[in-house]
């Protein structure tokens, strides 16, 4: 693994919680670099999810698939976490996939490698809670877009919050996650910048 990416994960880390240079090494087999093909999946509906993905590079988007139709329920791009917490957590299938939406670059945390230098360091048990909170919070706030707005002020809320999804992700999937139709986003869009 570069050093360069070592050093961003570990700055990473350390932005969420104390991690002394002996935890740090500690968690070193937990860690694998990987470079993921655009479209290709990195966990599988029905598959128990088995690893927590720290994104150097790219971004990834999580899917299910309703009467054949693909239904984004969220993106994570450079210095997010992705996984499927529910799955990640208790063991259980996933519900949906996560695939990269670009040519990705991770670094991949074994579960049951994470699990075991957590118990020699608890430093590192905390990071991996901070992690799993922060990952949970964005959830929650993607989640609150649909209870809360209406397809316009979504669109509004993401353009204020994470306008480079805008850029980087086709009108198609940013569609399936906004809950609306392509044609509709299209409009909505037009009237906006008029």
């Amino acid at each position: 693994m570069t050093y360069r990416m070592m050093h961003h994960l570990l700055t990473y880390l350390r932005s969420l919680a104390p991690l002394s240079d002996e935890s740090w090494q500690l968690l070193q087999p937990a860690l694998k670099r990987k470079q993921v093909a655009k479209n290709e999946l990195l966990l599988k509906e029905g598959a128990v999810c088995q690893s927590l993905y720290f994104i150097e590079k790219g971004y990834c988007r999580s899917y299910y698939l309703a009467d054949g139709l693909e239904k984004n329920t969220g993106f994570f791009f450079e210095n997010d976490i992705a996984t499927n917490i529910s799955s990640f957590g208790s063991g259980q299938p996933s519900e949906y996939f996560i695939a990269a939406g670009e040519p990705l670059e991770v670094i991949v945390f074994d579960k049951q490698r994470l699990l075991e230098a957590g118990k020699k360091a608890p430093e590192i048990e905390t990071a991996g809670r901070c992690c799993i909170r922060l990952f949970a919070s964005k959830q929650e706030a993607f989640s609150s877009l649909f209870q809360l707005y209406t397809a316009k002020e979504r669109l509004a809320a993401i353009e204020e919050r994470y306008p480079f999804m805008l850029q980087r992700v086709p009108l198609t999937q940013l569609a399936s996650f906004l809950g609306v139709a392509r044609e509709t986003l299209s409009r909505i869009r037009s009237r906006r910048h008029l």
